[in-house]
């Protein structure tokens, strides 16, 4: 009963955060999304393994930039551009609001704004550029740990901050006070245990620096995270969904470049 649960728990979570199927959940409770939250890093290694497929299939017909970008354009469909809608929203509500309320009644407009259009942009050919500069015996390993890092990041806001719409709108709002330290560190070990795996089952993985190249990338993308919780804290007291999605983001950029950092030092030194 107890792994029927947590498989149960872990469809709930592949089902908020792609559009991938599953199968029907038979007695479903309004906690097992709050529940679910411990997956979360888990489903980002399983879109990340996703991706890179889309991507090695590319890699043998096209040129570096066009299989990344087919990549990245199968990475969306399969999440549904969940989590660049929430940047985006992000942008345009810090860029443009000068009050809490008015931050939240933007990020609450489904219409996307000049904030959100020029982030959106930026972030995409960022995460582009970047992927494509990844030496290919590094990708898999980088590009699936940057989406498993990425979402633990997300969820770290999860369980430090509080829900910050007070009318408990907002699709989020079931995840609030639903993830305590002991399962956020367990998320993140599930996390990491898909990302030792895509090492070691990768065989051209040889030569790559490993150790140093996903410590700075974990260490930047956490200090990014604690930035962003501090400014979503002073700005609005705590975080929403938007806010999540722009941490996921984030992380995302900060957890690539300084991987893509680490290892140009290493091949020039």
């Amino acid at each position: 009963m107890a792994v029927r649960r947590q498989v149960a728990l872990l469809l709930v979570a592949i089902q908020f955060l792609t559009r991938l199927p599953v199968p029907a959940l038979a007695g479903f409770q309004a906690d097992w999304l709050a529940k679910s939250a411990r997956y979360f890093p888990l489903v980002g290694g399983l879109i990340g393994l996703l991706a890179v497929g889309v991507w090695w299939i590319a890699s043998h017909v096209f040129p570096p930039a066009v299989a990344v970008g087919l990549m990245m354009g199968a990475s969306l469909l399969l999440t549904g551009a969940f989590h660049e809608d929430g940047f985006a929203d992000a942008c345009d509500g810090f860029g443009g609001g000068t009050t809490r309320e008015t931050v939240l009644s933007i990020m609450k407009d489904s219409r996307i704004g000049a904030y959100g259009a020029i982030g959106i942009g930026m972030m995409l050919g960022l995460k582009w550029v970047t992927a494509v500069s990844v030496p290919p015996a590094a990708f898999a390993g980088v590009f699936i740990a940057s989406q498993v890092v990425s979402r633990w990041c997300a969820t770290s806001l999860i369980w430090r901050l509080p829900y910050s719409r007070e009318d408990g709108a907002g699709k989020s709002k079931p995840l609030a006070d639903g993830l305590g330290g002991a399962n956020w560190l367990l998320s993140g070990a599930l996390g990491a245990i898909v990302v030792l795996l895509a090492i070691s089952l990768s065989p051209t993985a040889g030569g790559v620096p490993w150790t140093p190249t996903l410590l700075c990338g974990l260490a930047l993308a956490a200090a990014t995270t604690f930035l962003a919780g501090l400014y979503f804290k002073s700005r609005i007291g705590g975080y929403t969904g938007d806010c999540l999605g722009a941490t996921q983001q984030i992380s995302e950029l900060i957890f690539l470049l300084a991987s893509l950092a680490v290892i140009r030092q290493f091949q020039s030194g």
